[in-house]
């Protein structure tokens, strides 16, 4: 089965989302940071070893094992079983290719490395998801690799391209004109979240009571929270090495999570399996849930990181 062969979780309507965001979308958000992003920070931001261990580190070491502990823990209780099991396959999934760069870029962090963590951990997640997958539920698939990083490469590597070589000759005018690149990001932004939440509860296949799907809405708010305050906390300290502009991208990108890819590998992997809507209900959940509650501590991150800022011209100052 291909990746085209899987029956689309995104709803059709006059939108067209399963085109106009799934492609279009990408392909803009990836041309605007393209288009907007230095070069030269660009190229410094590959060189940030330590910044891409931390994220892709905690997206695929950390997040499952964490995942893995809180199925065990919830294990003997009352959730239903096939959510245990999708909690199990979150914490599996890459990171986004677009949600993460657009907070970034909003809250004024390390835009670079956000968008240099969501192209590689995407394609780290081609091979490394399904694996981990596997490990964790035991089941046994056919990844097809080969579309996947097609598709890649053409909404993330080329738009991303293509803009840096449109900047390379319009970079005086755009200095100029001072195009609002960051009003761009957040309106497709608000797209992304308006037809993910229109396409997580309009399922009618999903067998669920009210109870179960309040509570994995719930306990996915609350891990959010508590594993953006832990990074945040983590990647402010003075002793961890990081700049403050940094912290943006480390919490944004090493939390979130992809439902673009990682629709199609559950469809993949669980083919055939009657439980394989409920399996997915987590992701379906988290996927909207990061990208609100991402835009809500976005301003606070901003006023954060200005104040980092004048602290700093202010020790400058009296060096």
């Amino acid at each position: 089965m291909s990746y085209y062969d899987c029956p689309n979780f995104y709803f059709s309507g006059i939108l067209k989302p399963e085109i106009t965001v799934k492609y279009f979308a990408v392909f803009i958000i990836f041309f605007n940071s393209g288009l907007s992003l230095k070069t030269e920070e660009f190229t410094k931001a590959i060189f940030q070893v330590k910044i891409h261990v931390f994220i892709q580190g905690f997206t695929f070491i950390v997040f499952p094992m964490l995942m893995q502990t809180l199925a065990t823990v919830l294990a003997p209780g009352p959730f239903d079983r096939d959510l245990i099991e999708g909690l199990k396959v979150l914490g599996c999934m890459p990171p986004p290719v677009s949600s993460a760069v657009i907070l970034t870029k909003a809250a004024n962090g390390n835009q670079a490395a956000a968008i240099f963590n969501s192209a590689f951990g995407s394609f780290l997640g081609i091979f490394v998801t399904p694996t981990l997958i596997l490990m964790v539920v035991g089941s046994q698939a056919d990844v097809p690799i080969t579309t996947i990083i097609v598709q890649l490469c053409m909404t993330v590597v080329v738009p991303l391209i293509t803009g840096q070589v449109v900047r390379h000759f319009v970079r005086v005018w755009l200095e100029r004109t001072h195009i609002p690149f960051g009003s761009i990001g957040s309106g497709i932004l608000l797209l992304i979240i308006y037809t993910t939440f229109c396409d997580t509860f309009s399922h009618k296949d999903i067998n669920l009571d009210a109870i179960n799907l309040m509570s994995i809405i719930l306990l996915i708010v609350i891990i959010q929270a508590i594993l953006l305050t832990l990074i945040f906390v983590v990647s402010s300290w003075r002793s961890a090495g990081f700049q403050s502009a940094d912290c943006p991208a480390l919490m944004f990108c090493a939390t979130h999570k992809s439902v673009t890819l990682g629709i199609p590998i559950i469809k993949i992997i669980f083919s055939g399996d009657p439980s394989m809507s409920v399996i997915a209900i987590p992701l379906l959940v988290y996927h909207p849930s990061q990208i609100l509650l991402g835009s809500l501590i976005v301003p606070f991150l901003r006023g954060w990181l200005f104040t980092q800022y004048r602290h700093r011209k202010s020790i400058a100052r009296n060096v």
